[in-house]
């Protein structure tokens, strides 16, 4: 992973409405373009708080976490029936090549980045396969989310993508968060 993990002693934080602002439900949904038999995988889910708002749109999906532990509140709140935990860093994704259609992370690019996570990314991603990455942005102010210092610009990750063989078809960087969409 990054520079950490986000405390499992803090999860209740991460059920916090206020997310809601940073990135919308709608605004999520319309990025990820799903098809309702797609297989999605939520890079660096925690407690499932925008996994769950995603998978009445999708067929299969993986929550994806490096902590056994956001898996197990996860648990105790209720997990989707379409929704399969999996405990993994995502420099080492148990999936097949292209097995995933559509892959999101939300709020924790900063955490896992890494030419590791990115080229297993990219090995999971189907042809044409779409990625979704919102997190916090170095050009932010830091009154939310991690310190400025652990963040990347939007121009950095488009660079990192691009890297690794992905296309970004749209990269915004907004007042604290960036959103950006980009194929296999």
């Amino acid at each position: 992973m990054g520079f950490h993990t986000f405390p499992v002693e803090r999860a209740d934080d991460l059920d916090d409405v206020s997310r809601y602002a940073s990135l919308s439900v709608d605004e999520l949904v319309f990025a990820l373009d799903p098809d309702p038999e797609a297989t999605v995988a939520d890079l660096g889910s925690g407690v499932g708080f925008y996994t769950d708002d995603v998978a009445p749109f999708v067929g299969r999906l993986h929550a994806v976490d490096v902590q056994p532990a956001m898996h197990e509140v996860y648990r105790e709140r209720g997990v989707p029936a379409n929704v399969e935990l999996v405990t993994a860093g995502v420099d080492d994704l148990p999936f097949a090549d292209d097995e995933i259609d559509t892959a999101f992370s939300t709020m924790t690019y900063h955490e896992f980045h890494s030419e590791e996570a990115l080229a297993e990314v990219a090995r999971v991603l189907r042809p044409d396969g779409r990625l979704v990455l919102a997190d916090w942005t170095a050009t932010g102010e830091g009154a939310r989310g991690p310190p400025v210092d652990e963040r990347f610009s939007t121009t950095d990750v488009v660079g990192h993508l691009e890297s690794h063989g992905l296309t970004v078809e749209r990269a915004d960087d907004r007042p604290e968060t960036f959103l950006i969409t980009a194929r296999a």
